[in-house]
């Protein structure tokens, strides 16, 4: 058996990633090839955005990290998947959830016919005690306010916003180290997005909770997050700080599109320029 401190990887600071993943591959159906070769680090307390047009990759990643790929009839081929220094291969998604890492899938996925009080409760841990439910209830109201006003109506009755909010708050009853969210933006106005991004963020710096943040809406997400890596066809094509990022003229013309409009036709069809492959 390895030294498990020789398997570790090091962050650029000398500080091993809360979340690595080396050289990963996923296959679905043992046909199609969905991602090639994807290495990525998530930092404690780091907020990382994953950026990248429809089909780039970017929710299979996020699948292999929480262990969601099976259902879809994928598989990890190559690479491997760690979380606080362990591979996490052989984990399932419950494991992966009690290990304090939690996925909130896009399309919120939330129990419309509970309530946000009730949905609360079906994310709570089993065998958890009823003064840290009430505690952790409590919490999420407070960043969500209007999940209090609405806690005895309906989820399904929700609006999109609020639905949302509700998914958010269902992953912070697990007490989760790593919050995985895609789209959260997905069909939301601007200014919703905004509020629910600062939500986030105040998150991220009041609980240290670390975020790992899947989006097409580049200029919003590039507003929140430290570092960012942008995937094109199943490739990791640029990685960078997310100032850095938001001055590169690629990333300007083909996902801000100059004045934070996307055109996603153009970002779906262009080839990347050989210099990012360098």
């Amino acid at each position: 058996m390895q030294n498990q401190a020789a398997e570790l990887r090091t962050a650029p600071d000398g500080a091993t990633p809360l979340l690595s993943l080396s050289n990963v591959e996923v296959v679905y159906d043992k046909v199609f090839l969905a991602i090639k070769g994807v290495s990525l680090d998530v930092r404690q307390g780091d907020m990382v955005a994953l950026l990248g047009a429809n089909g780039a990759g970017k929710s299979t990643t996020l699948k292999t990290i929480s262990g969601l790929l099976a259902p879809e009839r994928g598989e990890v081929t190559r690479g491997t998947v760690e979380f606080q220094g362990r591979n996490i291969a052989h984990l399932g998604p419950p494991a992966r959830v009690a290990m304090g890492l939690v996925h909130v899938l896009e399309g919120r996925r939330i129990f419309e016919h509970l309530t946000p009080e009730d949905n609360l409760l079906a994310a709570y841990p089993s065998g958890g005690s009823r003064q840290r439910y009430a505690e952790l209830k409590e919490r999420v109201f407070t960043y969500f306010p209007r999940l209090k006003e609405r806690a005895r109506t309906k989820a399904g009755y929700l609006s999109g916003g609020e639905q949302q909010m509700l998914a958010i708050g269902r992953a912070l009853m697990t007490e989760p180290q790593l919050l995985m969210l895609d789209e959260p933006s997905l069909g939301l106005a601007p200014l919703l997005v905004q509020e629910i991004f600062a939500i986030i963020r105040e998150i991220n710096k009041e609980e240290g909770v670390s975020v790992l943040l899947v989006e097409q809406n580049a200029a919003a997400a590039l507003e929140i997050v430290q570092h960012a890596y942008l995937i094109e066809n199943g490739h990791v094509v640029m990685s960078g700080e997310a100032e850095v990022l938001k001055q590169n003229p690629d990333v300007q013309e083909f996902y801000l599109g100059g004045a934070g409009k996307v055109d996603y036709h153009n970002v779906k069809h262009y080839r990347r320029r050989k210099r990012w492959l360098a």
